[in-house]
C-alpha cells in the first residue's frame, strides 16, 4: 500500500483571493482594524503559521499575538464557509485534477488523503464545495489545525492510515502531490517523498532544487503521476 498525501491550494484547485479576503474579514472581527498588510499568496505555510505573521506585520501588540491568533484560527473555517457561494462561483478545479484524483483512488494499492497548510473545516469546506472530497479519505488526512508544523502533519496522517488500514508508513510508501517549497520541505523533513506540480507560484526548477523527487508541469496526465507514484515506492 502507498499513501498518497495531497496537497489542495493550488495543486487541485485555486480559490483566487478568497482566503485573503477571509483573513482580512477575520482580523478586523477579532483585531477591531483592518490590516494594512496580508499573507503573501502561494507559499503553503499553514493557516495558524499565515495568522501569526498577519498579526505581527500589522503591528498587533506582542502580548496579545496568542490570544489573536487563536480565536482568528477558531474563526477561519466558519467565515469561509460563509462564503460557499463565492466559492463555488469562483473557485477553479486545475487542469487534470479530477482525472488525476479518480486515477489514484481507483487503483487498489493506493490510499489517498490530504496533508494540507489548511485547517481541517476550511480544507473539507474547499473539497466539498468544489466536489472533489470523495475522492479522498479526510478522516485520516493532516491538517494545520493538528499542527502548525507542516512537516509533522506526515506522520500524523501516517499513524491515522496505519489505524484504519494496518500495516506500517513511512517515507518508503508515503508520496506527497503538491506545488509549493512548502510541500517539498514537508516530504523532506516529514518522512514522505515528493511529487511535485509547477501548477503554483514555484517554478518547475525551483522545486526540483529544493529536494523534489520528480516535478510534472500539471496534473494532465493521470498515467504519468501513477508512474512516478510507483517509482517512488523502492523495490528492495
Amino acid at each position: 500500500m502507498i499513501l498518497v498525501l495531497w496537497d489542495i491550494d493550488r495543486t487541485l484547485l485555486y480559490t483566487g483571493d478568497l482566503d485573503r479576503r477571509v483573513y482580512k474579514e477575520t482580523f478586523t472581527s477579532v483585531v477591531g482594524r483592518s490590516p494594512t498588510a496580508l499573507p503573501a499568496r502561494g507559499t503553503g505555510v499553514t493557516m495558524p503559521l499565515a495568522v501569526r505573521e498577519l498579526l505581527r506585520v500589522n503591528h498587533v501588540p506582542e502580548q496579545n499575538v496568542e490570544t489573536f491568533v487563536a480565536r482568528i484560527v477558531a474563526e477561519l473555517p466558519e467565515r469561509l464557509a460563509s462564503h460557499r457561494e463565492l466559492l463555488v462561483s469562483d473557485g477553479i478545479i486545475l487542469p487534470g485534477a479530477v482525472d488525476a484524483l479518480a486515477a489514484v483512488q481507483q487503483a487498489r494499492h493506493l490510499i489517498p488523503t490530504v496533508v494540507t497548510g489548511n485547517l481541517r473545516g476550511s480544507a473539507e469546506t474547499k473539497l466539498s464545495m468544489l466536489g472533489l472530497i470523495g475522492y479522498l479519505d479526510t478522516t485520516i488526512g493532516g491538517y494545520a489545525s493538528d499542527d502548525p508544523h507542516r512537516p509533522a502533519l506526515v506522520r500524523i496522517a501516517q499513524d491515522r492510515a496505519a489505524a484504519k488500514h494496518g500495516g506500517r508508513f513511512n517515507r518508503d510508501n508515503t508520496v506527497i502531490v503538491g506545488d509549493s517549497l512548502e510541500d517539498v520541505r514537508t516530504g523532506l523533513e516529514g518522512g514522505a517523498r515528493i511529487i511535485a506540480v509547477a501548477s503554483g507560484t514555484t517554478s518547475a526548477q525551483q522545486l526540483h532544487d529544493a529536494g523534489a523527487s520528480h516535478v510534472l508541469p500539471d496534473l494532465t496526465s493521470a498515467t504519468a503521476l501513477l508512474r512516478l507514484i510507483a517509482e517512488a515506492q523502492p523495490t528492495s
